[in-house]
């Protein structure tokens, strides 16, 4: 299912920017964007999972780097029964992670040096135990393609939007000025909903379930949430953090801007209930009265 919503994805960007090109060149503009969306498209399935490690200034440790880090990923990783992911660290002081990559055998997990300082071992191991089960469950090409294609549909949109603005005042300039506008005011909003249709609250219900078994103990994420949440929601979001990688952190980093147009489609579940939800796996397990 995820592979066809993967495919639907890049159908619907190239459509997008087919569309674009029209508006602005006609056929010829239609032909220039379908050719840059079919390169697009390759990038964001064989490269999608650097661009977005990359942007973030991920850097890739060894075991020598970080021993206990490394070997909780390998530890869960063979509870799992998954290969070992690359793992890598970002600098911020704010606590989370992700999962990125187009496949189990090419995934990495990243976690911010905020994550290492601020949790205890079970915590850690909660979370990767959460981020390795979006592998188990293929979540994750969808989820980085879906985040790269958001951030080269705004990107257009941005730079047709300038383009308008410095442009000149002829009437065939007009009328690009206003597909601009139209493209800035409509492009962002599809990129936002594409990464909804991809990205369902329901798979963080599901990691959330794996993620408490491969690592043992679900209150281990239960406990995680709850601090990654206070941080996400009490200090400065990550410098680094964008509305287009958003959902693919473990908690929203842009929580405390819920209230701004930024997070006006939410793409994870109320942090509550997906702590009730784990207490509640754990009395099935009964490792908690």
């Amino acid at each position: 299912m995820n592979i066809f919503k993967t495919f639907i994805l890049m159908a619907l960007l190239t459509g997008l920017m087919v569309a674009i090109g029209g508006a602005l060149g006609d056929s010829t503009g239609a032909m220039i964007m379908l050719v840059i969306s079919i390169g697009m498209n390759f990038v964001s399935y064989w490269f999608s999972d650097s661009i977005v490690l990359k942007s973030y200034n991920a850097r890739e440790i060894s075991e020598a780097d970080s021993p206990q880090l490394y070997k909780i990923v390998e530890t869960l990783a063979q509870n799992a029964k998954l290969p070992m992911p690359r793992v890598y660290v970002i600098d911020t002081d704010v606590p989370n992670a992700f999962a990125t990559g187009r496949n189990s055998d090419n995934a990495a997990v990243a976690v911010t040096t905020g994550l290492m300082k601020n949790l205890d071992y079970n915590e850690i191991s909660g979370v990767l135990g959460h981020e390795l089960a979006h592998v188990k469950h293929h979540d994750i090409l969808i989820g980085t393609i879906a985040a790269s294609m958001a951030g080269v549909i705004s990107l257009v949109a941005n730079i047709v939007q300038w383009g308008a603005i410095f442009g000149t005042r002829s009437d065939d300039d007009d009328n690009g000025g206003i597909a601009g506008f139209l493209v800035t005011v409509i492009a962002a909003p599809i990129a936002a909903t594409l990464i909804q249709l991809a990205i369902s609250r329901s798979r963080e219900y599901d990691a959330d379930k794996t993620g408490g078994e491969i690592c043992g103990n679900p209150m281990y994420l239960a406990n995680a949430l709850e601090k990654i949440e206070y941080y996400a929601k009490n200090y400065a979001p990550m410098s680094q953090a964008g509305t287009a990688t958003a959902h693919m952190f473990i908690i929203n980093p842009l929580e405390n801007s819920k209230k701004t147009l930024k997070n006006l489609f939410s793409t994870h579940p109320d942090t509550d209930d997906r702590i009730a939800h784990l207490r509640e796996q754990a009395r099935d397990m009964h490792l908690l009265a």
